[in-house]
């Protein structure tokens, strides 16, 4: 069998030039199961955890992206105080790929449209490599937090919660 040739994306562009490590994982995907637990349950046991990319709009700085485990939820109120803000909400669907250039479910926190300020959940901090979305529908890129931290020029702050039971 022939080994599939991966077209690169604007995510693996940014890690080459920026000289940081990465393995791409290819799934097959589906219009209706495009969510971060979803892509959990296809990738195999032996890749790193996966990590959802959330774009929300503050009051005070605009845009801002927040890193955090697929079963995890965003903290809106811990967000909003560690990025300077009094409110925040989530980006309106139909604005993300203007906002970022990406669609959903091929969301990355790597090469969007602007440098927005960035945050990943202190959970990282526990994680051997972890898998963020490459930049495309069903293309997930495996890095280490250390080389995620210096590609999407992030922070690392408490922003989750457990999600209910």
């Amino acid at each position: 069998m022939k080994n599939k040739k991966i077209t690169k994306t604007n995510v693996m562009r940014m890690l080459d030039k920026q000289k940081c490590s990465y393995t791409v994982h290819e799934y097959a995907w589906s219009e209706d199961h495009l969510d971060a637990l979803s892509v959990l349950e296809k990738m195999s046991q032996d890749a790193g955890a996966v990590y959802k990319t959330i774009v929300a709009v503050g009051d005070k700085t605009g845009v801002v992206v927040g890193v955090i485990p697929a079963q995890n939820e965003l903290d809106l109120k811990a967000f909003a105080k560690v990025s300077g803000n009094k409110r925040i909400e989530m980006l309106p669907l139909k604005d993300l790929e203007a906002t970022t250039g990406y669609i959903r479910g091929g969301c990355s926190p790597i090469g969007m449209k602007k440098a927005f300020p960035t945050y990943l959940s202190h959970h990282i901090l526990d994680e051997k490599s972890v898998l963020v979305s490459g930049g495309k529908r069903g293309t997930q890129i495996e890095l280490s937090p250390a080389d995620l931290m210096i590609a999407a020029h992030a922070k690392v702050e408490e922003i989750t919660k457990e999600k209910d039971e």
